[in-house]
């Protein structure tokens, strides 16, 4: 059998695939990913039998040959799926919102096996009481657990079994079960810290920063990674005004179309020549951290000020 799963909801894909290979022993479990191994492995695994004569399953992650980028093992896989090894259990998954319809390989998929699509948005209050459908709590008591935790699925998963693990066979969840067994989450993130200075949000970027630098975390990696973002924006600009599409700036750039929509959607709060300046002012803060010039912490604080 083979399933294509595909979809932004990646805790979903897990979920599934979970339920998918849940009678499977794990060592008769392979994962790979295509973005570090070769196709050709994977489906020489998927050929081979198991061991101790059972079904196996093989997970391969980022199998993006399904999307619209280009790849020269479509015929690798394509041979395979006209030819599946019953005894096998391939898991391919593509963590993105669609994939490409009319490619040959995606039809065979959606012929020879099963195609399910994980975009739908993610109750978190459903998601919680899921988990613990064999317990009792209130409303109130859902609304405190993701104030605290936030909505990440798998943090929520990971503090619901700490729940518990403590509670034993009190099937009764309460308020204060919540508030003395979980850890308040402060949402750390970095990605979020730099759309937060894109877009001038100061008030939001600082408060943000700080408690990152409580955690400590290194203002030399924000650094590196903001003006990364600020060359993808001024890049695509520059690429957009040549007539080039997103999906041609996408592989230009060797990165992904979303973060390619995001940055063209970001750009145009600036014009290239500010951009450029940003740049210019984050590279003097990189050199100046690292030839111990300047303050580290304040130099990147004065930044989102001025930005």
């Amino acid at each position: 059998m083979v399933y294509l799963l595909y979809g932004t909801k990646e805790f979903q894909i897990n979920e599934e695939i979970k339920k998918i290979s849940k009678n499977i022993q794990e060592i008769n479990i392979s994962k790979y990913d295509l973005e570090n191994d070769l196709l050709s492995t994977v489906i020489e695994d998927c050929e081979t039998y198991s061991l101790f004569n059972e079904k196996k399953v093989v997970i391969v992650n980022n199998a993006n040959i399904f999307t619209s980028s280009t790849s020269k093992d479509s015929e690798i896989i394509e041979k395979y799926l006209n030819h599946i090894n019953e005894n096998t259990i391939l898991i391919l998954t593509v963590i993105n919102d669609k994939i490409d319809e009319r490619k040959k390989i995606t039809k065979l998929v959606k012929k020879n096996g099963i195609v399910k699509c994980f975009n739908d948005q993610l109750d978190i209050h459903s998601l919680i009481r899921n988990l613990l459908k064999d317990y009792k709590i209130d409303y109130n008591s859902i609304n405190t657990l993701i104030d605290r935790v936030g909505s990440n699925p798998l943090i929520i998963q990971n503090e619901i079994n700490k729940i518990k693990i403590y509670k034993g066979e009190d099937k009764n969840i309460t308020e204060e079960d919540i508030l003395n067994l979980t850890t308040k989450i402060i949402e750390i993130d970095i990605f979020k810290l730099i759309d937060y200075i894109v877009k001038g949000n100061k008030e939001k970027a600082l408060e943000m920063y700080y408690e990152m630098l409580k955690m400590n975390e290194e203002p030399l990696k924000i650094i590196i990674m903001l003006a990364n973002q600020f060359r993808i924006m001024y890049q695509s600009k520059e690429l957009l005004k040549k007539g080039y599409t997103e999906k041609d700036i996408a592989g230009i750039l060797k990165i992904h179309p979303y973060r390619v929509k995001l940055a063209i959607q970001n750009s145009r709060l600036y014009n290239s020549s500010v951009l450029l300046k940003k740049l210019d002012e984050l590279a003097d803060i990189d050199m100046g951290i690292k030839t111990g010039s300047i303050n580290k912490n304040l130099s990147l604080e004065l930044f989102i000020l001025n930005t």
